[in-house]
């Protein structure tokens, strides 16, 4: 049993793990400022809240419980945003991590599973991305999580200690227990504002683009069950713990679900009408986005379970339907 530290434990993918260590026999402690995350999604653990930029803060929750190790899931996310206000994601996603490391540091603790994702792989050359393709991010948000990647390598060489990175796209789905699940404000997931739309809770879904050379015209992607998600970084802790050394891993299902296959979908699980209008191309969206993760499942033994486009919608509409967390 290990006692894990969960930055943005109470956010979408960190709840979930938070629910999978406690599943595990692990005890997570989650460490949020509640910028974006959920009071109510804070229920496997104890918490302390605080904010990565507060070193004091820091000190604390590692003085009041025997860390062994952390999951590292708190950081700002938006593409788009981090275009616009690009300070911001320097300031949270690195220097939060910095000041983290330098804790981390301090109170002996090597062991980092850390969530990254395929945005440091940037405009890809192929349809499938896998561990040896070039890290060249387009964006603010990207070059941040790439540079913590770096940090962390700069960090094991000077200090010892150990590290699994994930790189993953889209999160998907909720738990299908219904305690916890997918929930962002504002929301920018197609599958969950598909659902919005469905309820009524929005006009309509444009669909950006119908003319890539796809079969149905509209962009694929990777969808990963965040179940599924969760399970890996299990999986990645308990290698850190075991003695594995530092790993850099993809998560992804291997295949994609266009956007018209996702309202399909939703439409069939909810049994009613996805209004949705088409739009134009956005700039810089490629036609096709599916991460491989043959390196995870021969590291690891991770595979998917659950991450079949059917089961992800469903799981989040059965998520969608309890109202969510209370503001």
């Amino acid at each position: 049993m290990a006692t894990v530290l969960v930055t943005g434990g109470a956010g979408y993918v960190g709840s979930h793990a938070c629910k999978a260590l406690k599943a595990a026999g692990h005890v997570p402690v989650v460490f949020d400022n509640f910028s974006t995350g959920w009071r109510g999604a804070v229920r496997y653990g104890p918490l302390a809240e605080g904010d990565l930029l507060d070193p004091a803060a820091l000190d604390r929750v590692f003085a009041a419980h025997a860390i062994d190790a952390v999951m590292h899931f708190a950081a700002l996310s938006y593409v788009g945003e981090s275009v616009r206000v690009p300070l911001a994601y320097w300031r949270n996603n690195l220097a939060g991590t910095l000041s983290l490391l330098e804790a981390m540091t301090r109170h002996g603790v090597g062991r980092i599973v850390f969530s990254s994702t395929c945005a440091t792989y940037g405009e890809p050359a192929g349809t499938v991305l896998t561990e040896t393709d070039a890290q060249a991010p387009i964006n603010p948000y990207g070059q941040s999580k790439l540079a913590v990647e770096r940090m962390l390598a700069d960090t094991a060489a000077a200090h010892g200690g150990s590290h699994v990175i994930f790189r993953y796209f889209n999160a998907a789905g909720a738990d299908p227990y219904r305690e916890i699940g997918e929930q962002h404000v504002p929301e920018t997931h197609l599958i969950p504002l598909v659902l919005d739309a469905v309820a009524g809770k929005r006009a309509r879904i444009t669909v950006f683009g119908t003319d890539y050379p796809t079969p149905d015209g509209t962009c694929i992607r990777d969808y990963i069950h965040v179940t599924d998600l969760a399970d890996a970084h299990v999986r990645g802790l308990e290698h850190l713990l075991a003695g594995g050394g530092s790993l850099a891993l993809n998560l992804g299902s291997g295949s994609g679900h266009s956007v018209r296959a996702v309202i399909e979908t939703a439409a069939a699980v909810t049994g009613l009408p996805v209004p949705a209008e088409d739009g134009p191309r956005r700039p810089g969206d490629p036609a096709r986005l599916v991460s491989g993760s043959g390196l995870a499942e021969a590291r690891l033994g991770w595979r998917p379970r659950r991450s079949d486009l059917r089961t992800m919608i469903e799981d989040a509409w059965a998520w969608h339907r309890t109202g969510g967390f209370e503001a």
